[in-house]
Parts: structure tokens; C-alpha cells; sequence
């Protein structure tokens, strides 16, 4: 199974992402899923944000060596399941490739405190270290949840 996360940049929380389940599914022996992860704006390459690397860290998850990728066609096509952090991006993919609209799912639909109200992850980028650790806490959740469907 492959799984691709996608957020605004691909330097927050579709790395983040990334990097949770991968840890996650590391300690799952014989699991085979890819983990991959990419970003709606081309951000050229750029490293995982500095608050975002230090989250991951601080729990214990590999932060290194990140560079943002932009979303293709041809990652959309490659994913079992696209996983995303807001329902624009979520709409936004849909609108572009209708397609693969079956494979796209909200991040958050996953948790099991899930209401359909409050469906976004919101994007910490550059706000308080508060708001990197809510986001931290909502994406590892969600992924809690993930993890008994892959």
C-alpha cells in the first residue's frame, strides 16, 4: 500500500505526517506500505520547517533530510490512498484529477473523535509553539485511527 499525505507546502503537515506513520508502521514487523508526501505550492525543494523538525524530534521521530515536493499526476496515480490536511485541499485535487476522487480522504476522518464539523488540520506555520503542538497532537491522532485501516 502506498500512502501519500498532502498539505499547502510540504513543510509542515504532510511532513509531519509522513514522518508519524513511517515511525508508526517501523515497529510493525512485515509491514510493506510506502509513506510519501507532497505539497500543493511548489516550495523548490525546501527543508521541513525548523518548528515542525523539532516537534518531530522531540517525540522521537526521524526529522531529517526533508525536501518539499510538489503534488503530480503521476503520485496521485501511484497512491492507494491520498491522504489530506483541509477539505480545500481535499476539493481542490478533486476538481483537477476527479479520477482519484475515491482514494482522497481527509487526515482527521481518520480520528475517532471525528464530528465531520471541524474536518481541517490547520496549518501551524510560522504561529506559536502551541499551535505546532496542536497540530502535532490532531495529526498523530488521526494517524492512531489510520493505523487499524492500513
Amino acid at each position: 500500500m502506498t500512502v501519500l499525505f498532502i498539505c499547502t507546502a510540504n513543510v509542515v503537515r504532510s511532513f509531519m505526517a509522513e514522518r508519524i506513520l513511517k515511525g508508526r508502521l517501523a515497529k510493525i514487523k512485515g509491514s510493506d506500505a510506502v509513506v510519501c508526501s507532497a505539497g500543493m505550492i511548489d516550495m523548490q525543494g525546501a527543508d521541513g520547517d525548523p518548528s515542525a523538525i523539532k516537534m518531530l524530534a522531540d517525540h522521537g521521530y526521524d526529522s531529517l533530510s526533508h525536501v518539499s515536493r510538489l503534488v503530480s499526476e503521476g503520485m496521485l496515480e501511484g497512491a492507494d490512498l491520498i491522504v489530506v490536511m483541509e477539505n480545500a485541499h481535499r476539493q481542490k485535487l478533486i476538481g483537477d484529477y476527479p479520477q482519484y476522487e475515491e482514494k482522497i480522504r481527509l487526515l482527521k476522518s481518520f480520528a475517532k473523535d471525528f464530528d465531520g464539523i471541524n474536518q481541517n488540520i490547520r496549518d501551524p506555520y510560522r504561529q506559536s509553539v502551541y499551535n505546532y503542538r496542536l497540530c502535532f497532537s490532531e495529526i498523530y491522532m488521526a494517524i492512531d485511527g489510520m493505523m487499524k485501516c492500513i
